[in-house]
C-alpha cells in the first residue's frame, strides 16, 4: 500500500470486514436536497455536452469520410473508423492522468476543464480543411483531435459519476446517477435530430459539402454552458471530508494498483461493462452508419437511418430512470443480470428485423434492443462507482472502464465494418451483442451487491 497523508495506518485499513468495500466515510456532511438536485442537474448537463461532442463524430462518420478522407466507400470509412478507435486508445491515458488529479485535487475543477478541452477539440474538427485542400494533413489533424477527445472522455465518465454519486443519498444513488446516462443518450438524440434537420432543410449535397461542419461547431456554445454550470458547484461532501481529515491519498494510482482489493475491482471493472460496447456504440453511435452502408442507401438514406436511431434513443432515455429506481429497490445485480439476459435473447431476432431494410421493422428492432439494454445502461456505472472508496474512486474506476471501452467499445465500428465486409453477414453486430452479454453475466457472478451501502472512504 502506498504511503499517504492519512491519519490511519495500512494495518488499520486491512481490518475492514471482508464483505464491505472499505471503511465508511466518516465526517461526511450530507448535502441538502436542493444542493443534491443542483449537482445532479450539473452532472447531467455536463454529460450531455461531453457526449454530444464525442458522439457526433460517429453520427456523421460518412460525411467525414467524404471530406477528410477523400471518399465515402469502404476505404474512407475504414480510415475514419481508425479515427474512432484512436480516441479510445487515448482514453486510458486520460483516465490515468485525470483520475490521479481528481483523487488528489478534487472532482469539480477537473470536470469543468475537461468540458473545455473536448468542446475545443470538437469545434476544431468542424474547421479542418478538406482533403482536396490540404491532402493528407486533413486525416492527420482529425486523428490528433480525436486523441484530445479521447483523453477528455477518459476522465469524464468516472469523474462525472463519482461527482454525482458522492452527493447522492445511499437509498437513491442509482436513480440520481442515472440522469448522467440519460444525458449522454439525450445528447446523441439531439445530435441525431439536429443532423436530420440539417439534411432535411439543406439537402444531402449541402450536407456533404459544408453543412456537416455545423454540428461540430455547435460544441462552442454548448461547452461554455456546461463549463459555467460545473464551475459554480462546490466539491463533493465525500471528497471534502477526506480533505478536512487530511486523508487524501498522496499517490492514488499507486494505492489503487498495489492493493489486491482494488486490483480485483479494477479487473471486474474491465469485464463487467463488456455489454456496454455493443450496447452503446453499436446500437446508437454506429447504427446510422451501419444502416446506410451495410444495408444499402436504397433502403436507408442518412436521414432515415438517423430517424431510426432517434426512436431508439427516446426509448432508452425514458427507460433508464425506471430501471435505476428498480435497482435502488431490488439491487444492482438483478437488474444488470436481467438486462444481459434480455440482450442475449433479443439481439439475433431484432437484428433480423433491422436487416430486412424495412423502416418500420428497423424501428421496432432498435427500440426493443434499447429497452433491453436500458437496465445495463442505468445501473453499470453506479455499481462501478460503489466498488471503490473515495480515496481512489476516480483513478481506479476510470482506468478499468477505459480499458474496457478500448477492448469492447472503441474497436466496435472498425471491427464490425471489416467483419461485415469479409463475411457478407449483416448480423455480425447481433453476435457481438450476445457474446458481450455473456461476458457481463460471468463477471457479475464475482461481484457483491452494492445497493444501499454507504460509500467507503478508503
Amino acid at each position: 500500500m502506498a504511503t499517504s497523508d492519512r491519519l490511519d495506518t495500512p494495518s488499520d485499513r486491512h481490518e475492514t470486514p471482508s464483505d464491505a468495500p472499505g471503511a465508511p466515510a466518516d465526517g461526511v456532511v450530507t448535502a441538502n436536497g436542493k444542493v443534491v438536485r443542483k449537482a445532479t442537474v450539473a452532472g447531467a448537463i455536463g454529460s450531455f455536452v461531453e457526449w454530444y461532442d464525442y458522439g457526433i463524430y460517429g453520427l456523421l462518420v460518412t460525411y467525414l469520410a467524404i471530406n477528410i478522407m477523400g471518399e465515402a466507400e469502404a476505404g474512407g470509412l475504414f480510415l475514419t473508423n481508425v479515427g474512432f478507435l484512436v480516441s479510445f486508445v487515448a482514453r486510458p491515458f486520460g483516465s490515468v492522468i485525470c483520475g490521479y488529479l481528481g483523487d488528489r485535487l478534487g472532482r469539480k475543477g477537473l470536470l469543468a476543464t475537461l468540458l473545455v478541452l473536448i468542446s475545443a477539440a470538437t469545434a476544431a474538427i468542424g474547421l479542418i480543411p478538406s482533403h482536396d485542400v490540404i491532402g493528407v494533413a486533413a486525416p492527420v489533424l482529425l486523428v490528433l483531435l480525436r486523441v484530445l477527445q479521447g483523453f477528455s472522455a477518459g476522465g469524464e465518465v468516472a469523474g462525472a459519476m463519482s461527482f454525482v454519486g458522492e452527493y447522492a443519498p445511499d437509498a437513491r444513488r442509482n436513480h440520481l446517477m442515472s440522469y448522467i446516462a440519460v444525458g449522454s443518450f439525450v445528447a446523441l438524440m439531439f445530435g441525431s435530430a439536429f443532423s436530420a434537420v440539417l439534411i432535411t432543410t439543406l439537402g444531402e449535397d449541402s450536407m456533404s459539402s459544408w453543412a456537416w461542419r455545423v454540428p461540430f461547431l455547435l460544441a462552442v456554445p454548448l461547452g461554455y454552458v456546461g463549463f459555467y454550470i460545473r464551475r459554480r458547484l462546490e466539491e463533493t461532501p465525500h471528497f471534502q471530508a477526506l480533505r478536512e481529515q487530511k486523508t487524501v491519498a498522496r499517490n492514488p494510482l499507486r494505492e489503487a494498483l498495489t492493493s489486491p482489493r482494488h486490483l480485483k475491482a479494477i479487473v471486474l471493472t474491465i469485464f463487467l461493462p463488456a455489454l456496454n460496447g455493443p450496447g452503446y456504440y453499436l446500437l446508437f453511435v454506429y447504427m446510422p452508419t451501419y444502416l446506410k452502408t451495410s444495408l444499402g442507401e436504397h433502403n436507408f438514406s442518412m436521414l432515415r437511418a438517423l430517424t431510426v436511431t432517434a426512436f431508439s434513443l427516446v426509448a432508452i432515455a425514458l427507460s433508464i430512470p425506471l430501471m435505476a429506481r428498480l435497482s435502488d429497490r431490488i439491487g444492482r445485480k438483478p437488474v444488470l443480470a436481467g438486462s444481459a439476459v434480455a440482450m442475449a435473447a433479443v439481439s439475433y431476432p431484432m437484428f433480423r428485423l433491422i436487416t430486412t431494410g424495412e423502416f418500420g421493422l428497423a424501428c421496432v428492432g432498435t427500440i426493443v434492443l434499447a429497452v433491453a439494454f436500458s437496465g445495463h445502461a442505468a445501473v453499470i456505472h453506479t455499481m462501478l462507482a460503489e466498488m471503490f472508496p473515495t480515496s481512489v474512486r476516480y483513478s481506479a474506476y476510470s482506468i478499468g472502464f477505459s480499458i474496457s471501452t478500448v477492448i469492447f467499445g472503441g474497436s466496435a465500428p472498425l471491427v464490425m465494418t471489416e467483419l461485415i465486409e469479409s463475411t457478407g453477414s449483416n448480423l455480425i453486430p447481433a453476435f457481438a451483442s450476445i457474446l458481450t452479454a455473456l461476458i457481463t453475466l460471468i463477471a457479475l457472478a464475482f461481484v457483491r451487491e452494492t445497493k444501499g451501502r454507504p460509500l467507503a472512504a478508503y
